[in-house]
């Protein structure tokens, strides 16, 4: 992980010099070659790479140099470390003469007036960073100035510092780095503000072999430099999910701003407010081979005649979380890029399903929104982010394996999309326009749960992106026969305040026995109050074919998987008398437009 980390910020050019860390300055303090003071040109809040001297300025009278607050750069009252600033610039003053205009212009008593006036009219705070241009040329680009520091910085080397070692990252010998600097971008998922540990032996329990702190995991001071570069640039764009940052790189750049991995999992801000799937626009035709051709095409690539850029040939992933000061890896996986693509491509098959209407797909959603059906279903949720982090922190890795290997999704993700869907149909909404029906996203849950099960045992699986009428699982068409049921009702009754689903969807989904009589007795009293002869065609043919398909036995407690079957059953069906009912809609409007266009032309 190390070592991929390392490469990627070679690759990337991310590395700074030994020495040195990116900061960002609030203004400079303009002079001449001979110090003095022209003026403050605020700056941009750009970032430079200064000199750093790390944790050795934690708890002693050093200061970093070059860079620092005003409040130690240009103090109210002289201290410790704004001499030790100054001590610093008059050492590498015979080395950078810029440094000694610095020093002269500070230990000017008027010039250091003219200073304070300038810094409080533009309001510029004692935590804010500044530094100085000379000559119009700002310090820290001056030729020079990282070989002095770089030589500078020898001096706080630790009298251990003679003894040699492998390099985890490199494999060459070096000294050890004895205190690795803090990786930062983990405030938002635990970390602290101001870095967290990335190696660290601070206790004698992370100490092995007689060993102490860097002794126990050597790494030079040159190689993790780049690893802490990549992770600081990694951690600004990586997303956070379920109190952790998803953080992925490949081995080599993309041929196409096409990234799968963004595709499935970017854009991990919990959205409680998604769009419903229902009321959402058509998208394209049902057509599995399209998601999958779509998933496939990079790596085919390679394959055309067409010349390609050459493909990474491995990516690379991190969970990862901030506790107490140190950098948590929750998860790390890697592999070959063509399989991670095949790896994807299966799970937008295993996700696929039709929308309400039974003839277009559902359109992809963001792995937030379906992480969110995982969740206790609340309305009004106002702080999703910190329910996420608790109650999916131990399912999001069990998931993100489970996609980037192909294998079987855990049960909980079952149990929670079938709570979930039980809560929704229960709720009664007086301003609901349109019947219950399970939610999509949970749908497509429990769909790649069962692929992915019954691939795990060797079974061939018949569940299709709609309706499948021969369906072999007596649970998937008993839900499809409710489903006509509610349909019928809603049909007869359309006004009722509640329906046989808010009344009896929990118990016929666990004990379809102890209900399903009950349901097809109240059914028969709902068809008779049916005001169309083609509605009562359509669900009598289909609670034929339901009932036939369903076989001689009725469960009388329906486990984990046929719950997940039944509430596919149901809303699949629900598709399919929508569509079938938009279609015959559609046939009527046809052949009215036809007969007044006869009638017009008769006219």
């Amino acid at each position: 992980m190390l070592n991929a980390l390392y490469q990627y910020a070679v690759e990337q050019q991310l590395a700074l010099p030994v020495g040195f860390a990116l900061k960002t300055v609030k203004a400079f303090l303009c002079l001449t070659a001979d110090g003095r003071f022209l003026g403050l040109e605020l700056s941009d809040d750009r970032t430079y790479a200064a000199p750093d001297i790390g944790s050795l300025a934690n708890g002693t009278n050093r200061c970093n140099p070059l860079v620092e607050k005003s409040g130690i750069v240009v103090p109210a009252v002289a201290s410790t470390k704004s001499a030790y600033f100054q001590q610093v610039l008059e050492e590498g003053s015979s080395v950078l003469p810029a440094l000694g205009a610095c020093l002269a212009a500070l230990r000017s008593a008027e010039t250091l007036d003219a200073m304070h006036r300038e810094l409080e009219r533009e309001k510029i705070k004692p935590g804010d960073r500044i530094t100085f241009r000379v000559d119009g040329a700002c310090i820290l680009e001056i030729p020079g100035l990282v070989a002095w520091w770089q030589e500078y910085r020898r001096r706080f080397a630790s009298p251990r510092d003679g003894a040699k070692s492998p390099c985890l990252i490199t494999g060459q010998l070096t000294v050890p780095l004895e205190t690795a600097p803090p990786i930062n971008g983990l405030s938002v998922v635990g970390g602290h503000p101001r870095g967290d540990a990335l190696i660290c032996f601070d206790k004698d329990a992370f100490c092995s072999y007689g060993l102490s702190q860097a002794a126990n995991a050597p790494v030079s001071e040159e190689a993790y430099a780049g690893v802490k570069a990549a992770l600081d640039e990694l951690l600004k764009k990586a997303p956070i999910v379920a109190g952790m940052k998803f953080v992925h790189w490949y081995d080599r750049p993309l041929p196409s701003p096409e990234d799968g991995l963004d595709g499935v999992m970017a854009g991990f801000e919990l959205d409680a407010e998604e769009e419903e799937e229902e009321n959402a626009p058509p998208e394209e035709p049902v057509n599995a081979s399209a998601v999958r051709a779509q998933a496939d095409a990079l790596p085919k690539s390679v394959y055309s005649g067409q010349p390609q850029a050459p493909l990474p040939d491995r990516y690379f992933i991190l969970l990862l979380s901030g506790v107490s000061g140190r950098v948590m890896i929750r998860r790390y996986e890697q592999g070959a890029y063509e399989d991670l693509q095949r790896k994807l491509a299966l799970w937008y098959d295993d996700l696929s399903l039709c929308r309400m209407d039974g003839v277009s797909a559902m359109r992809s959603y963001k792995l937030s929104a379906r992480l969110y059906r995982l969740m206790k279903r609340q309305d009004n949720d106002k702080e999703p982010y910190k329910r996420a982090a608790k109650e999916l922190a131990g399912i999001v890795p069990a998931v993100f394996s489970a996609i980037l290997a192909g294998g079987p999704l855990p049960d909980a993700v079952a149990a929670r999309s079938l709570a979930y869907i039980r809560s929704q149909m229960l709720q009664n909404d007086e301003e609901r326009t349109s019947p219950p029906i399970p939610d999509g996203i949970c749908c497509q849950w429990l769909k790649a749960w069962l692929m992915r099960r019954n691939r795990l045992k060797r079974q061939e699986e018949k569940l299709m992106l709609y309706y499948n009428p021969h369906h072999p699982d007596s649970a998937y068409q008993i839900g499809a026969l409710v489903a006509v049921y509610a349909a019928i009702q809603r049909a007869a009754m359309p006004d009722v305040n509640a329906s046989m689903v808010q009344r009896y969807y929990a118990s016929a989904s666990q004990m379809p026995a102890l209900v399903l009589g009950r349901l097809a007795a109240m059914s028969n009293h709902h068809q008779e109050k049916l005001e169309y002869r083609w509605q009562e065609d359509m669900f009598q043919e289909l609670l034929d074919a339901a009932s036939v398909a369903m076989g001689d036995s009725i469960p009388a407690v329906l486990n984990l998987e046929e719950q997940a079957y039944f509430a596919l059953g149901y809303r699949q069906m629900h598709a399919e008398i929508n569509h079938r009912q938009n279609e015959f809609y559609a046939r009527q409007k046809e052949k009215k437009e036809g007969t007044q266009a006869i009638q017009k032309e008769d006219a």
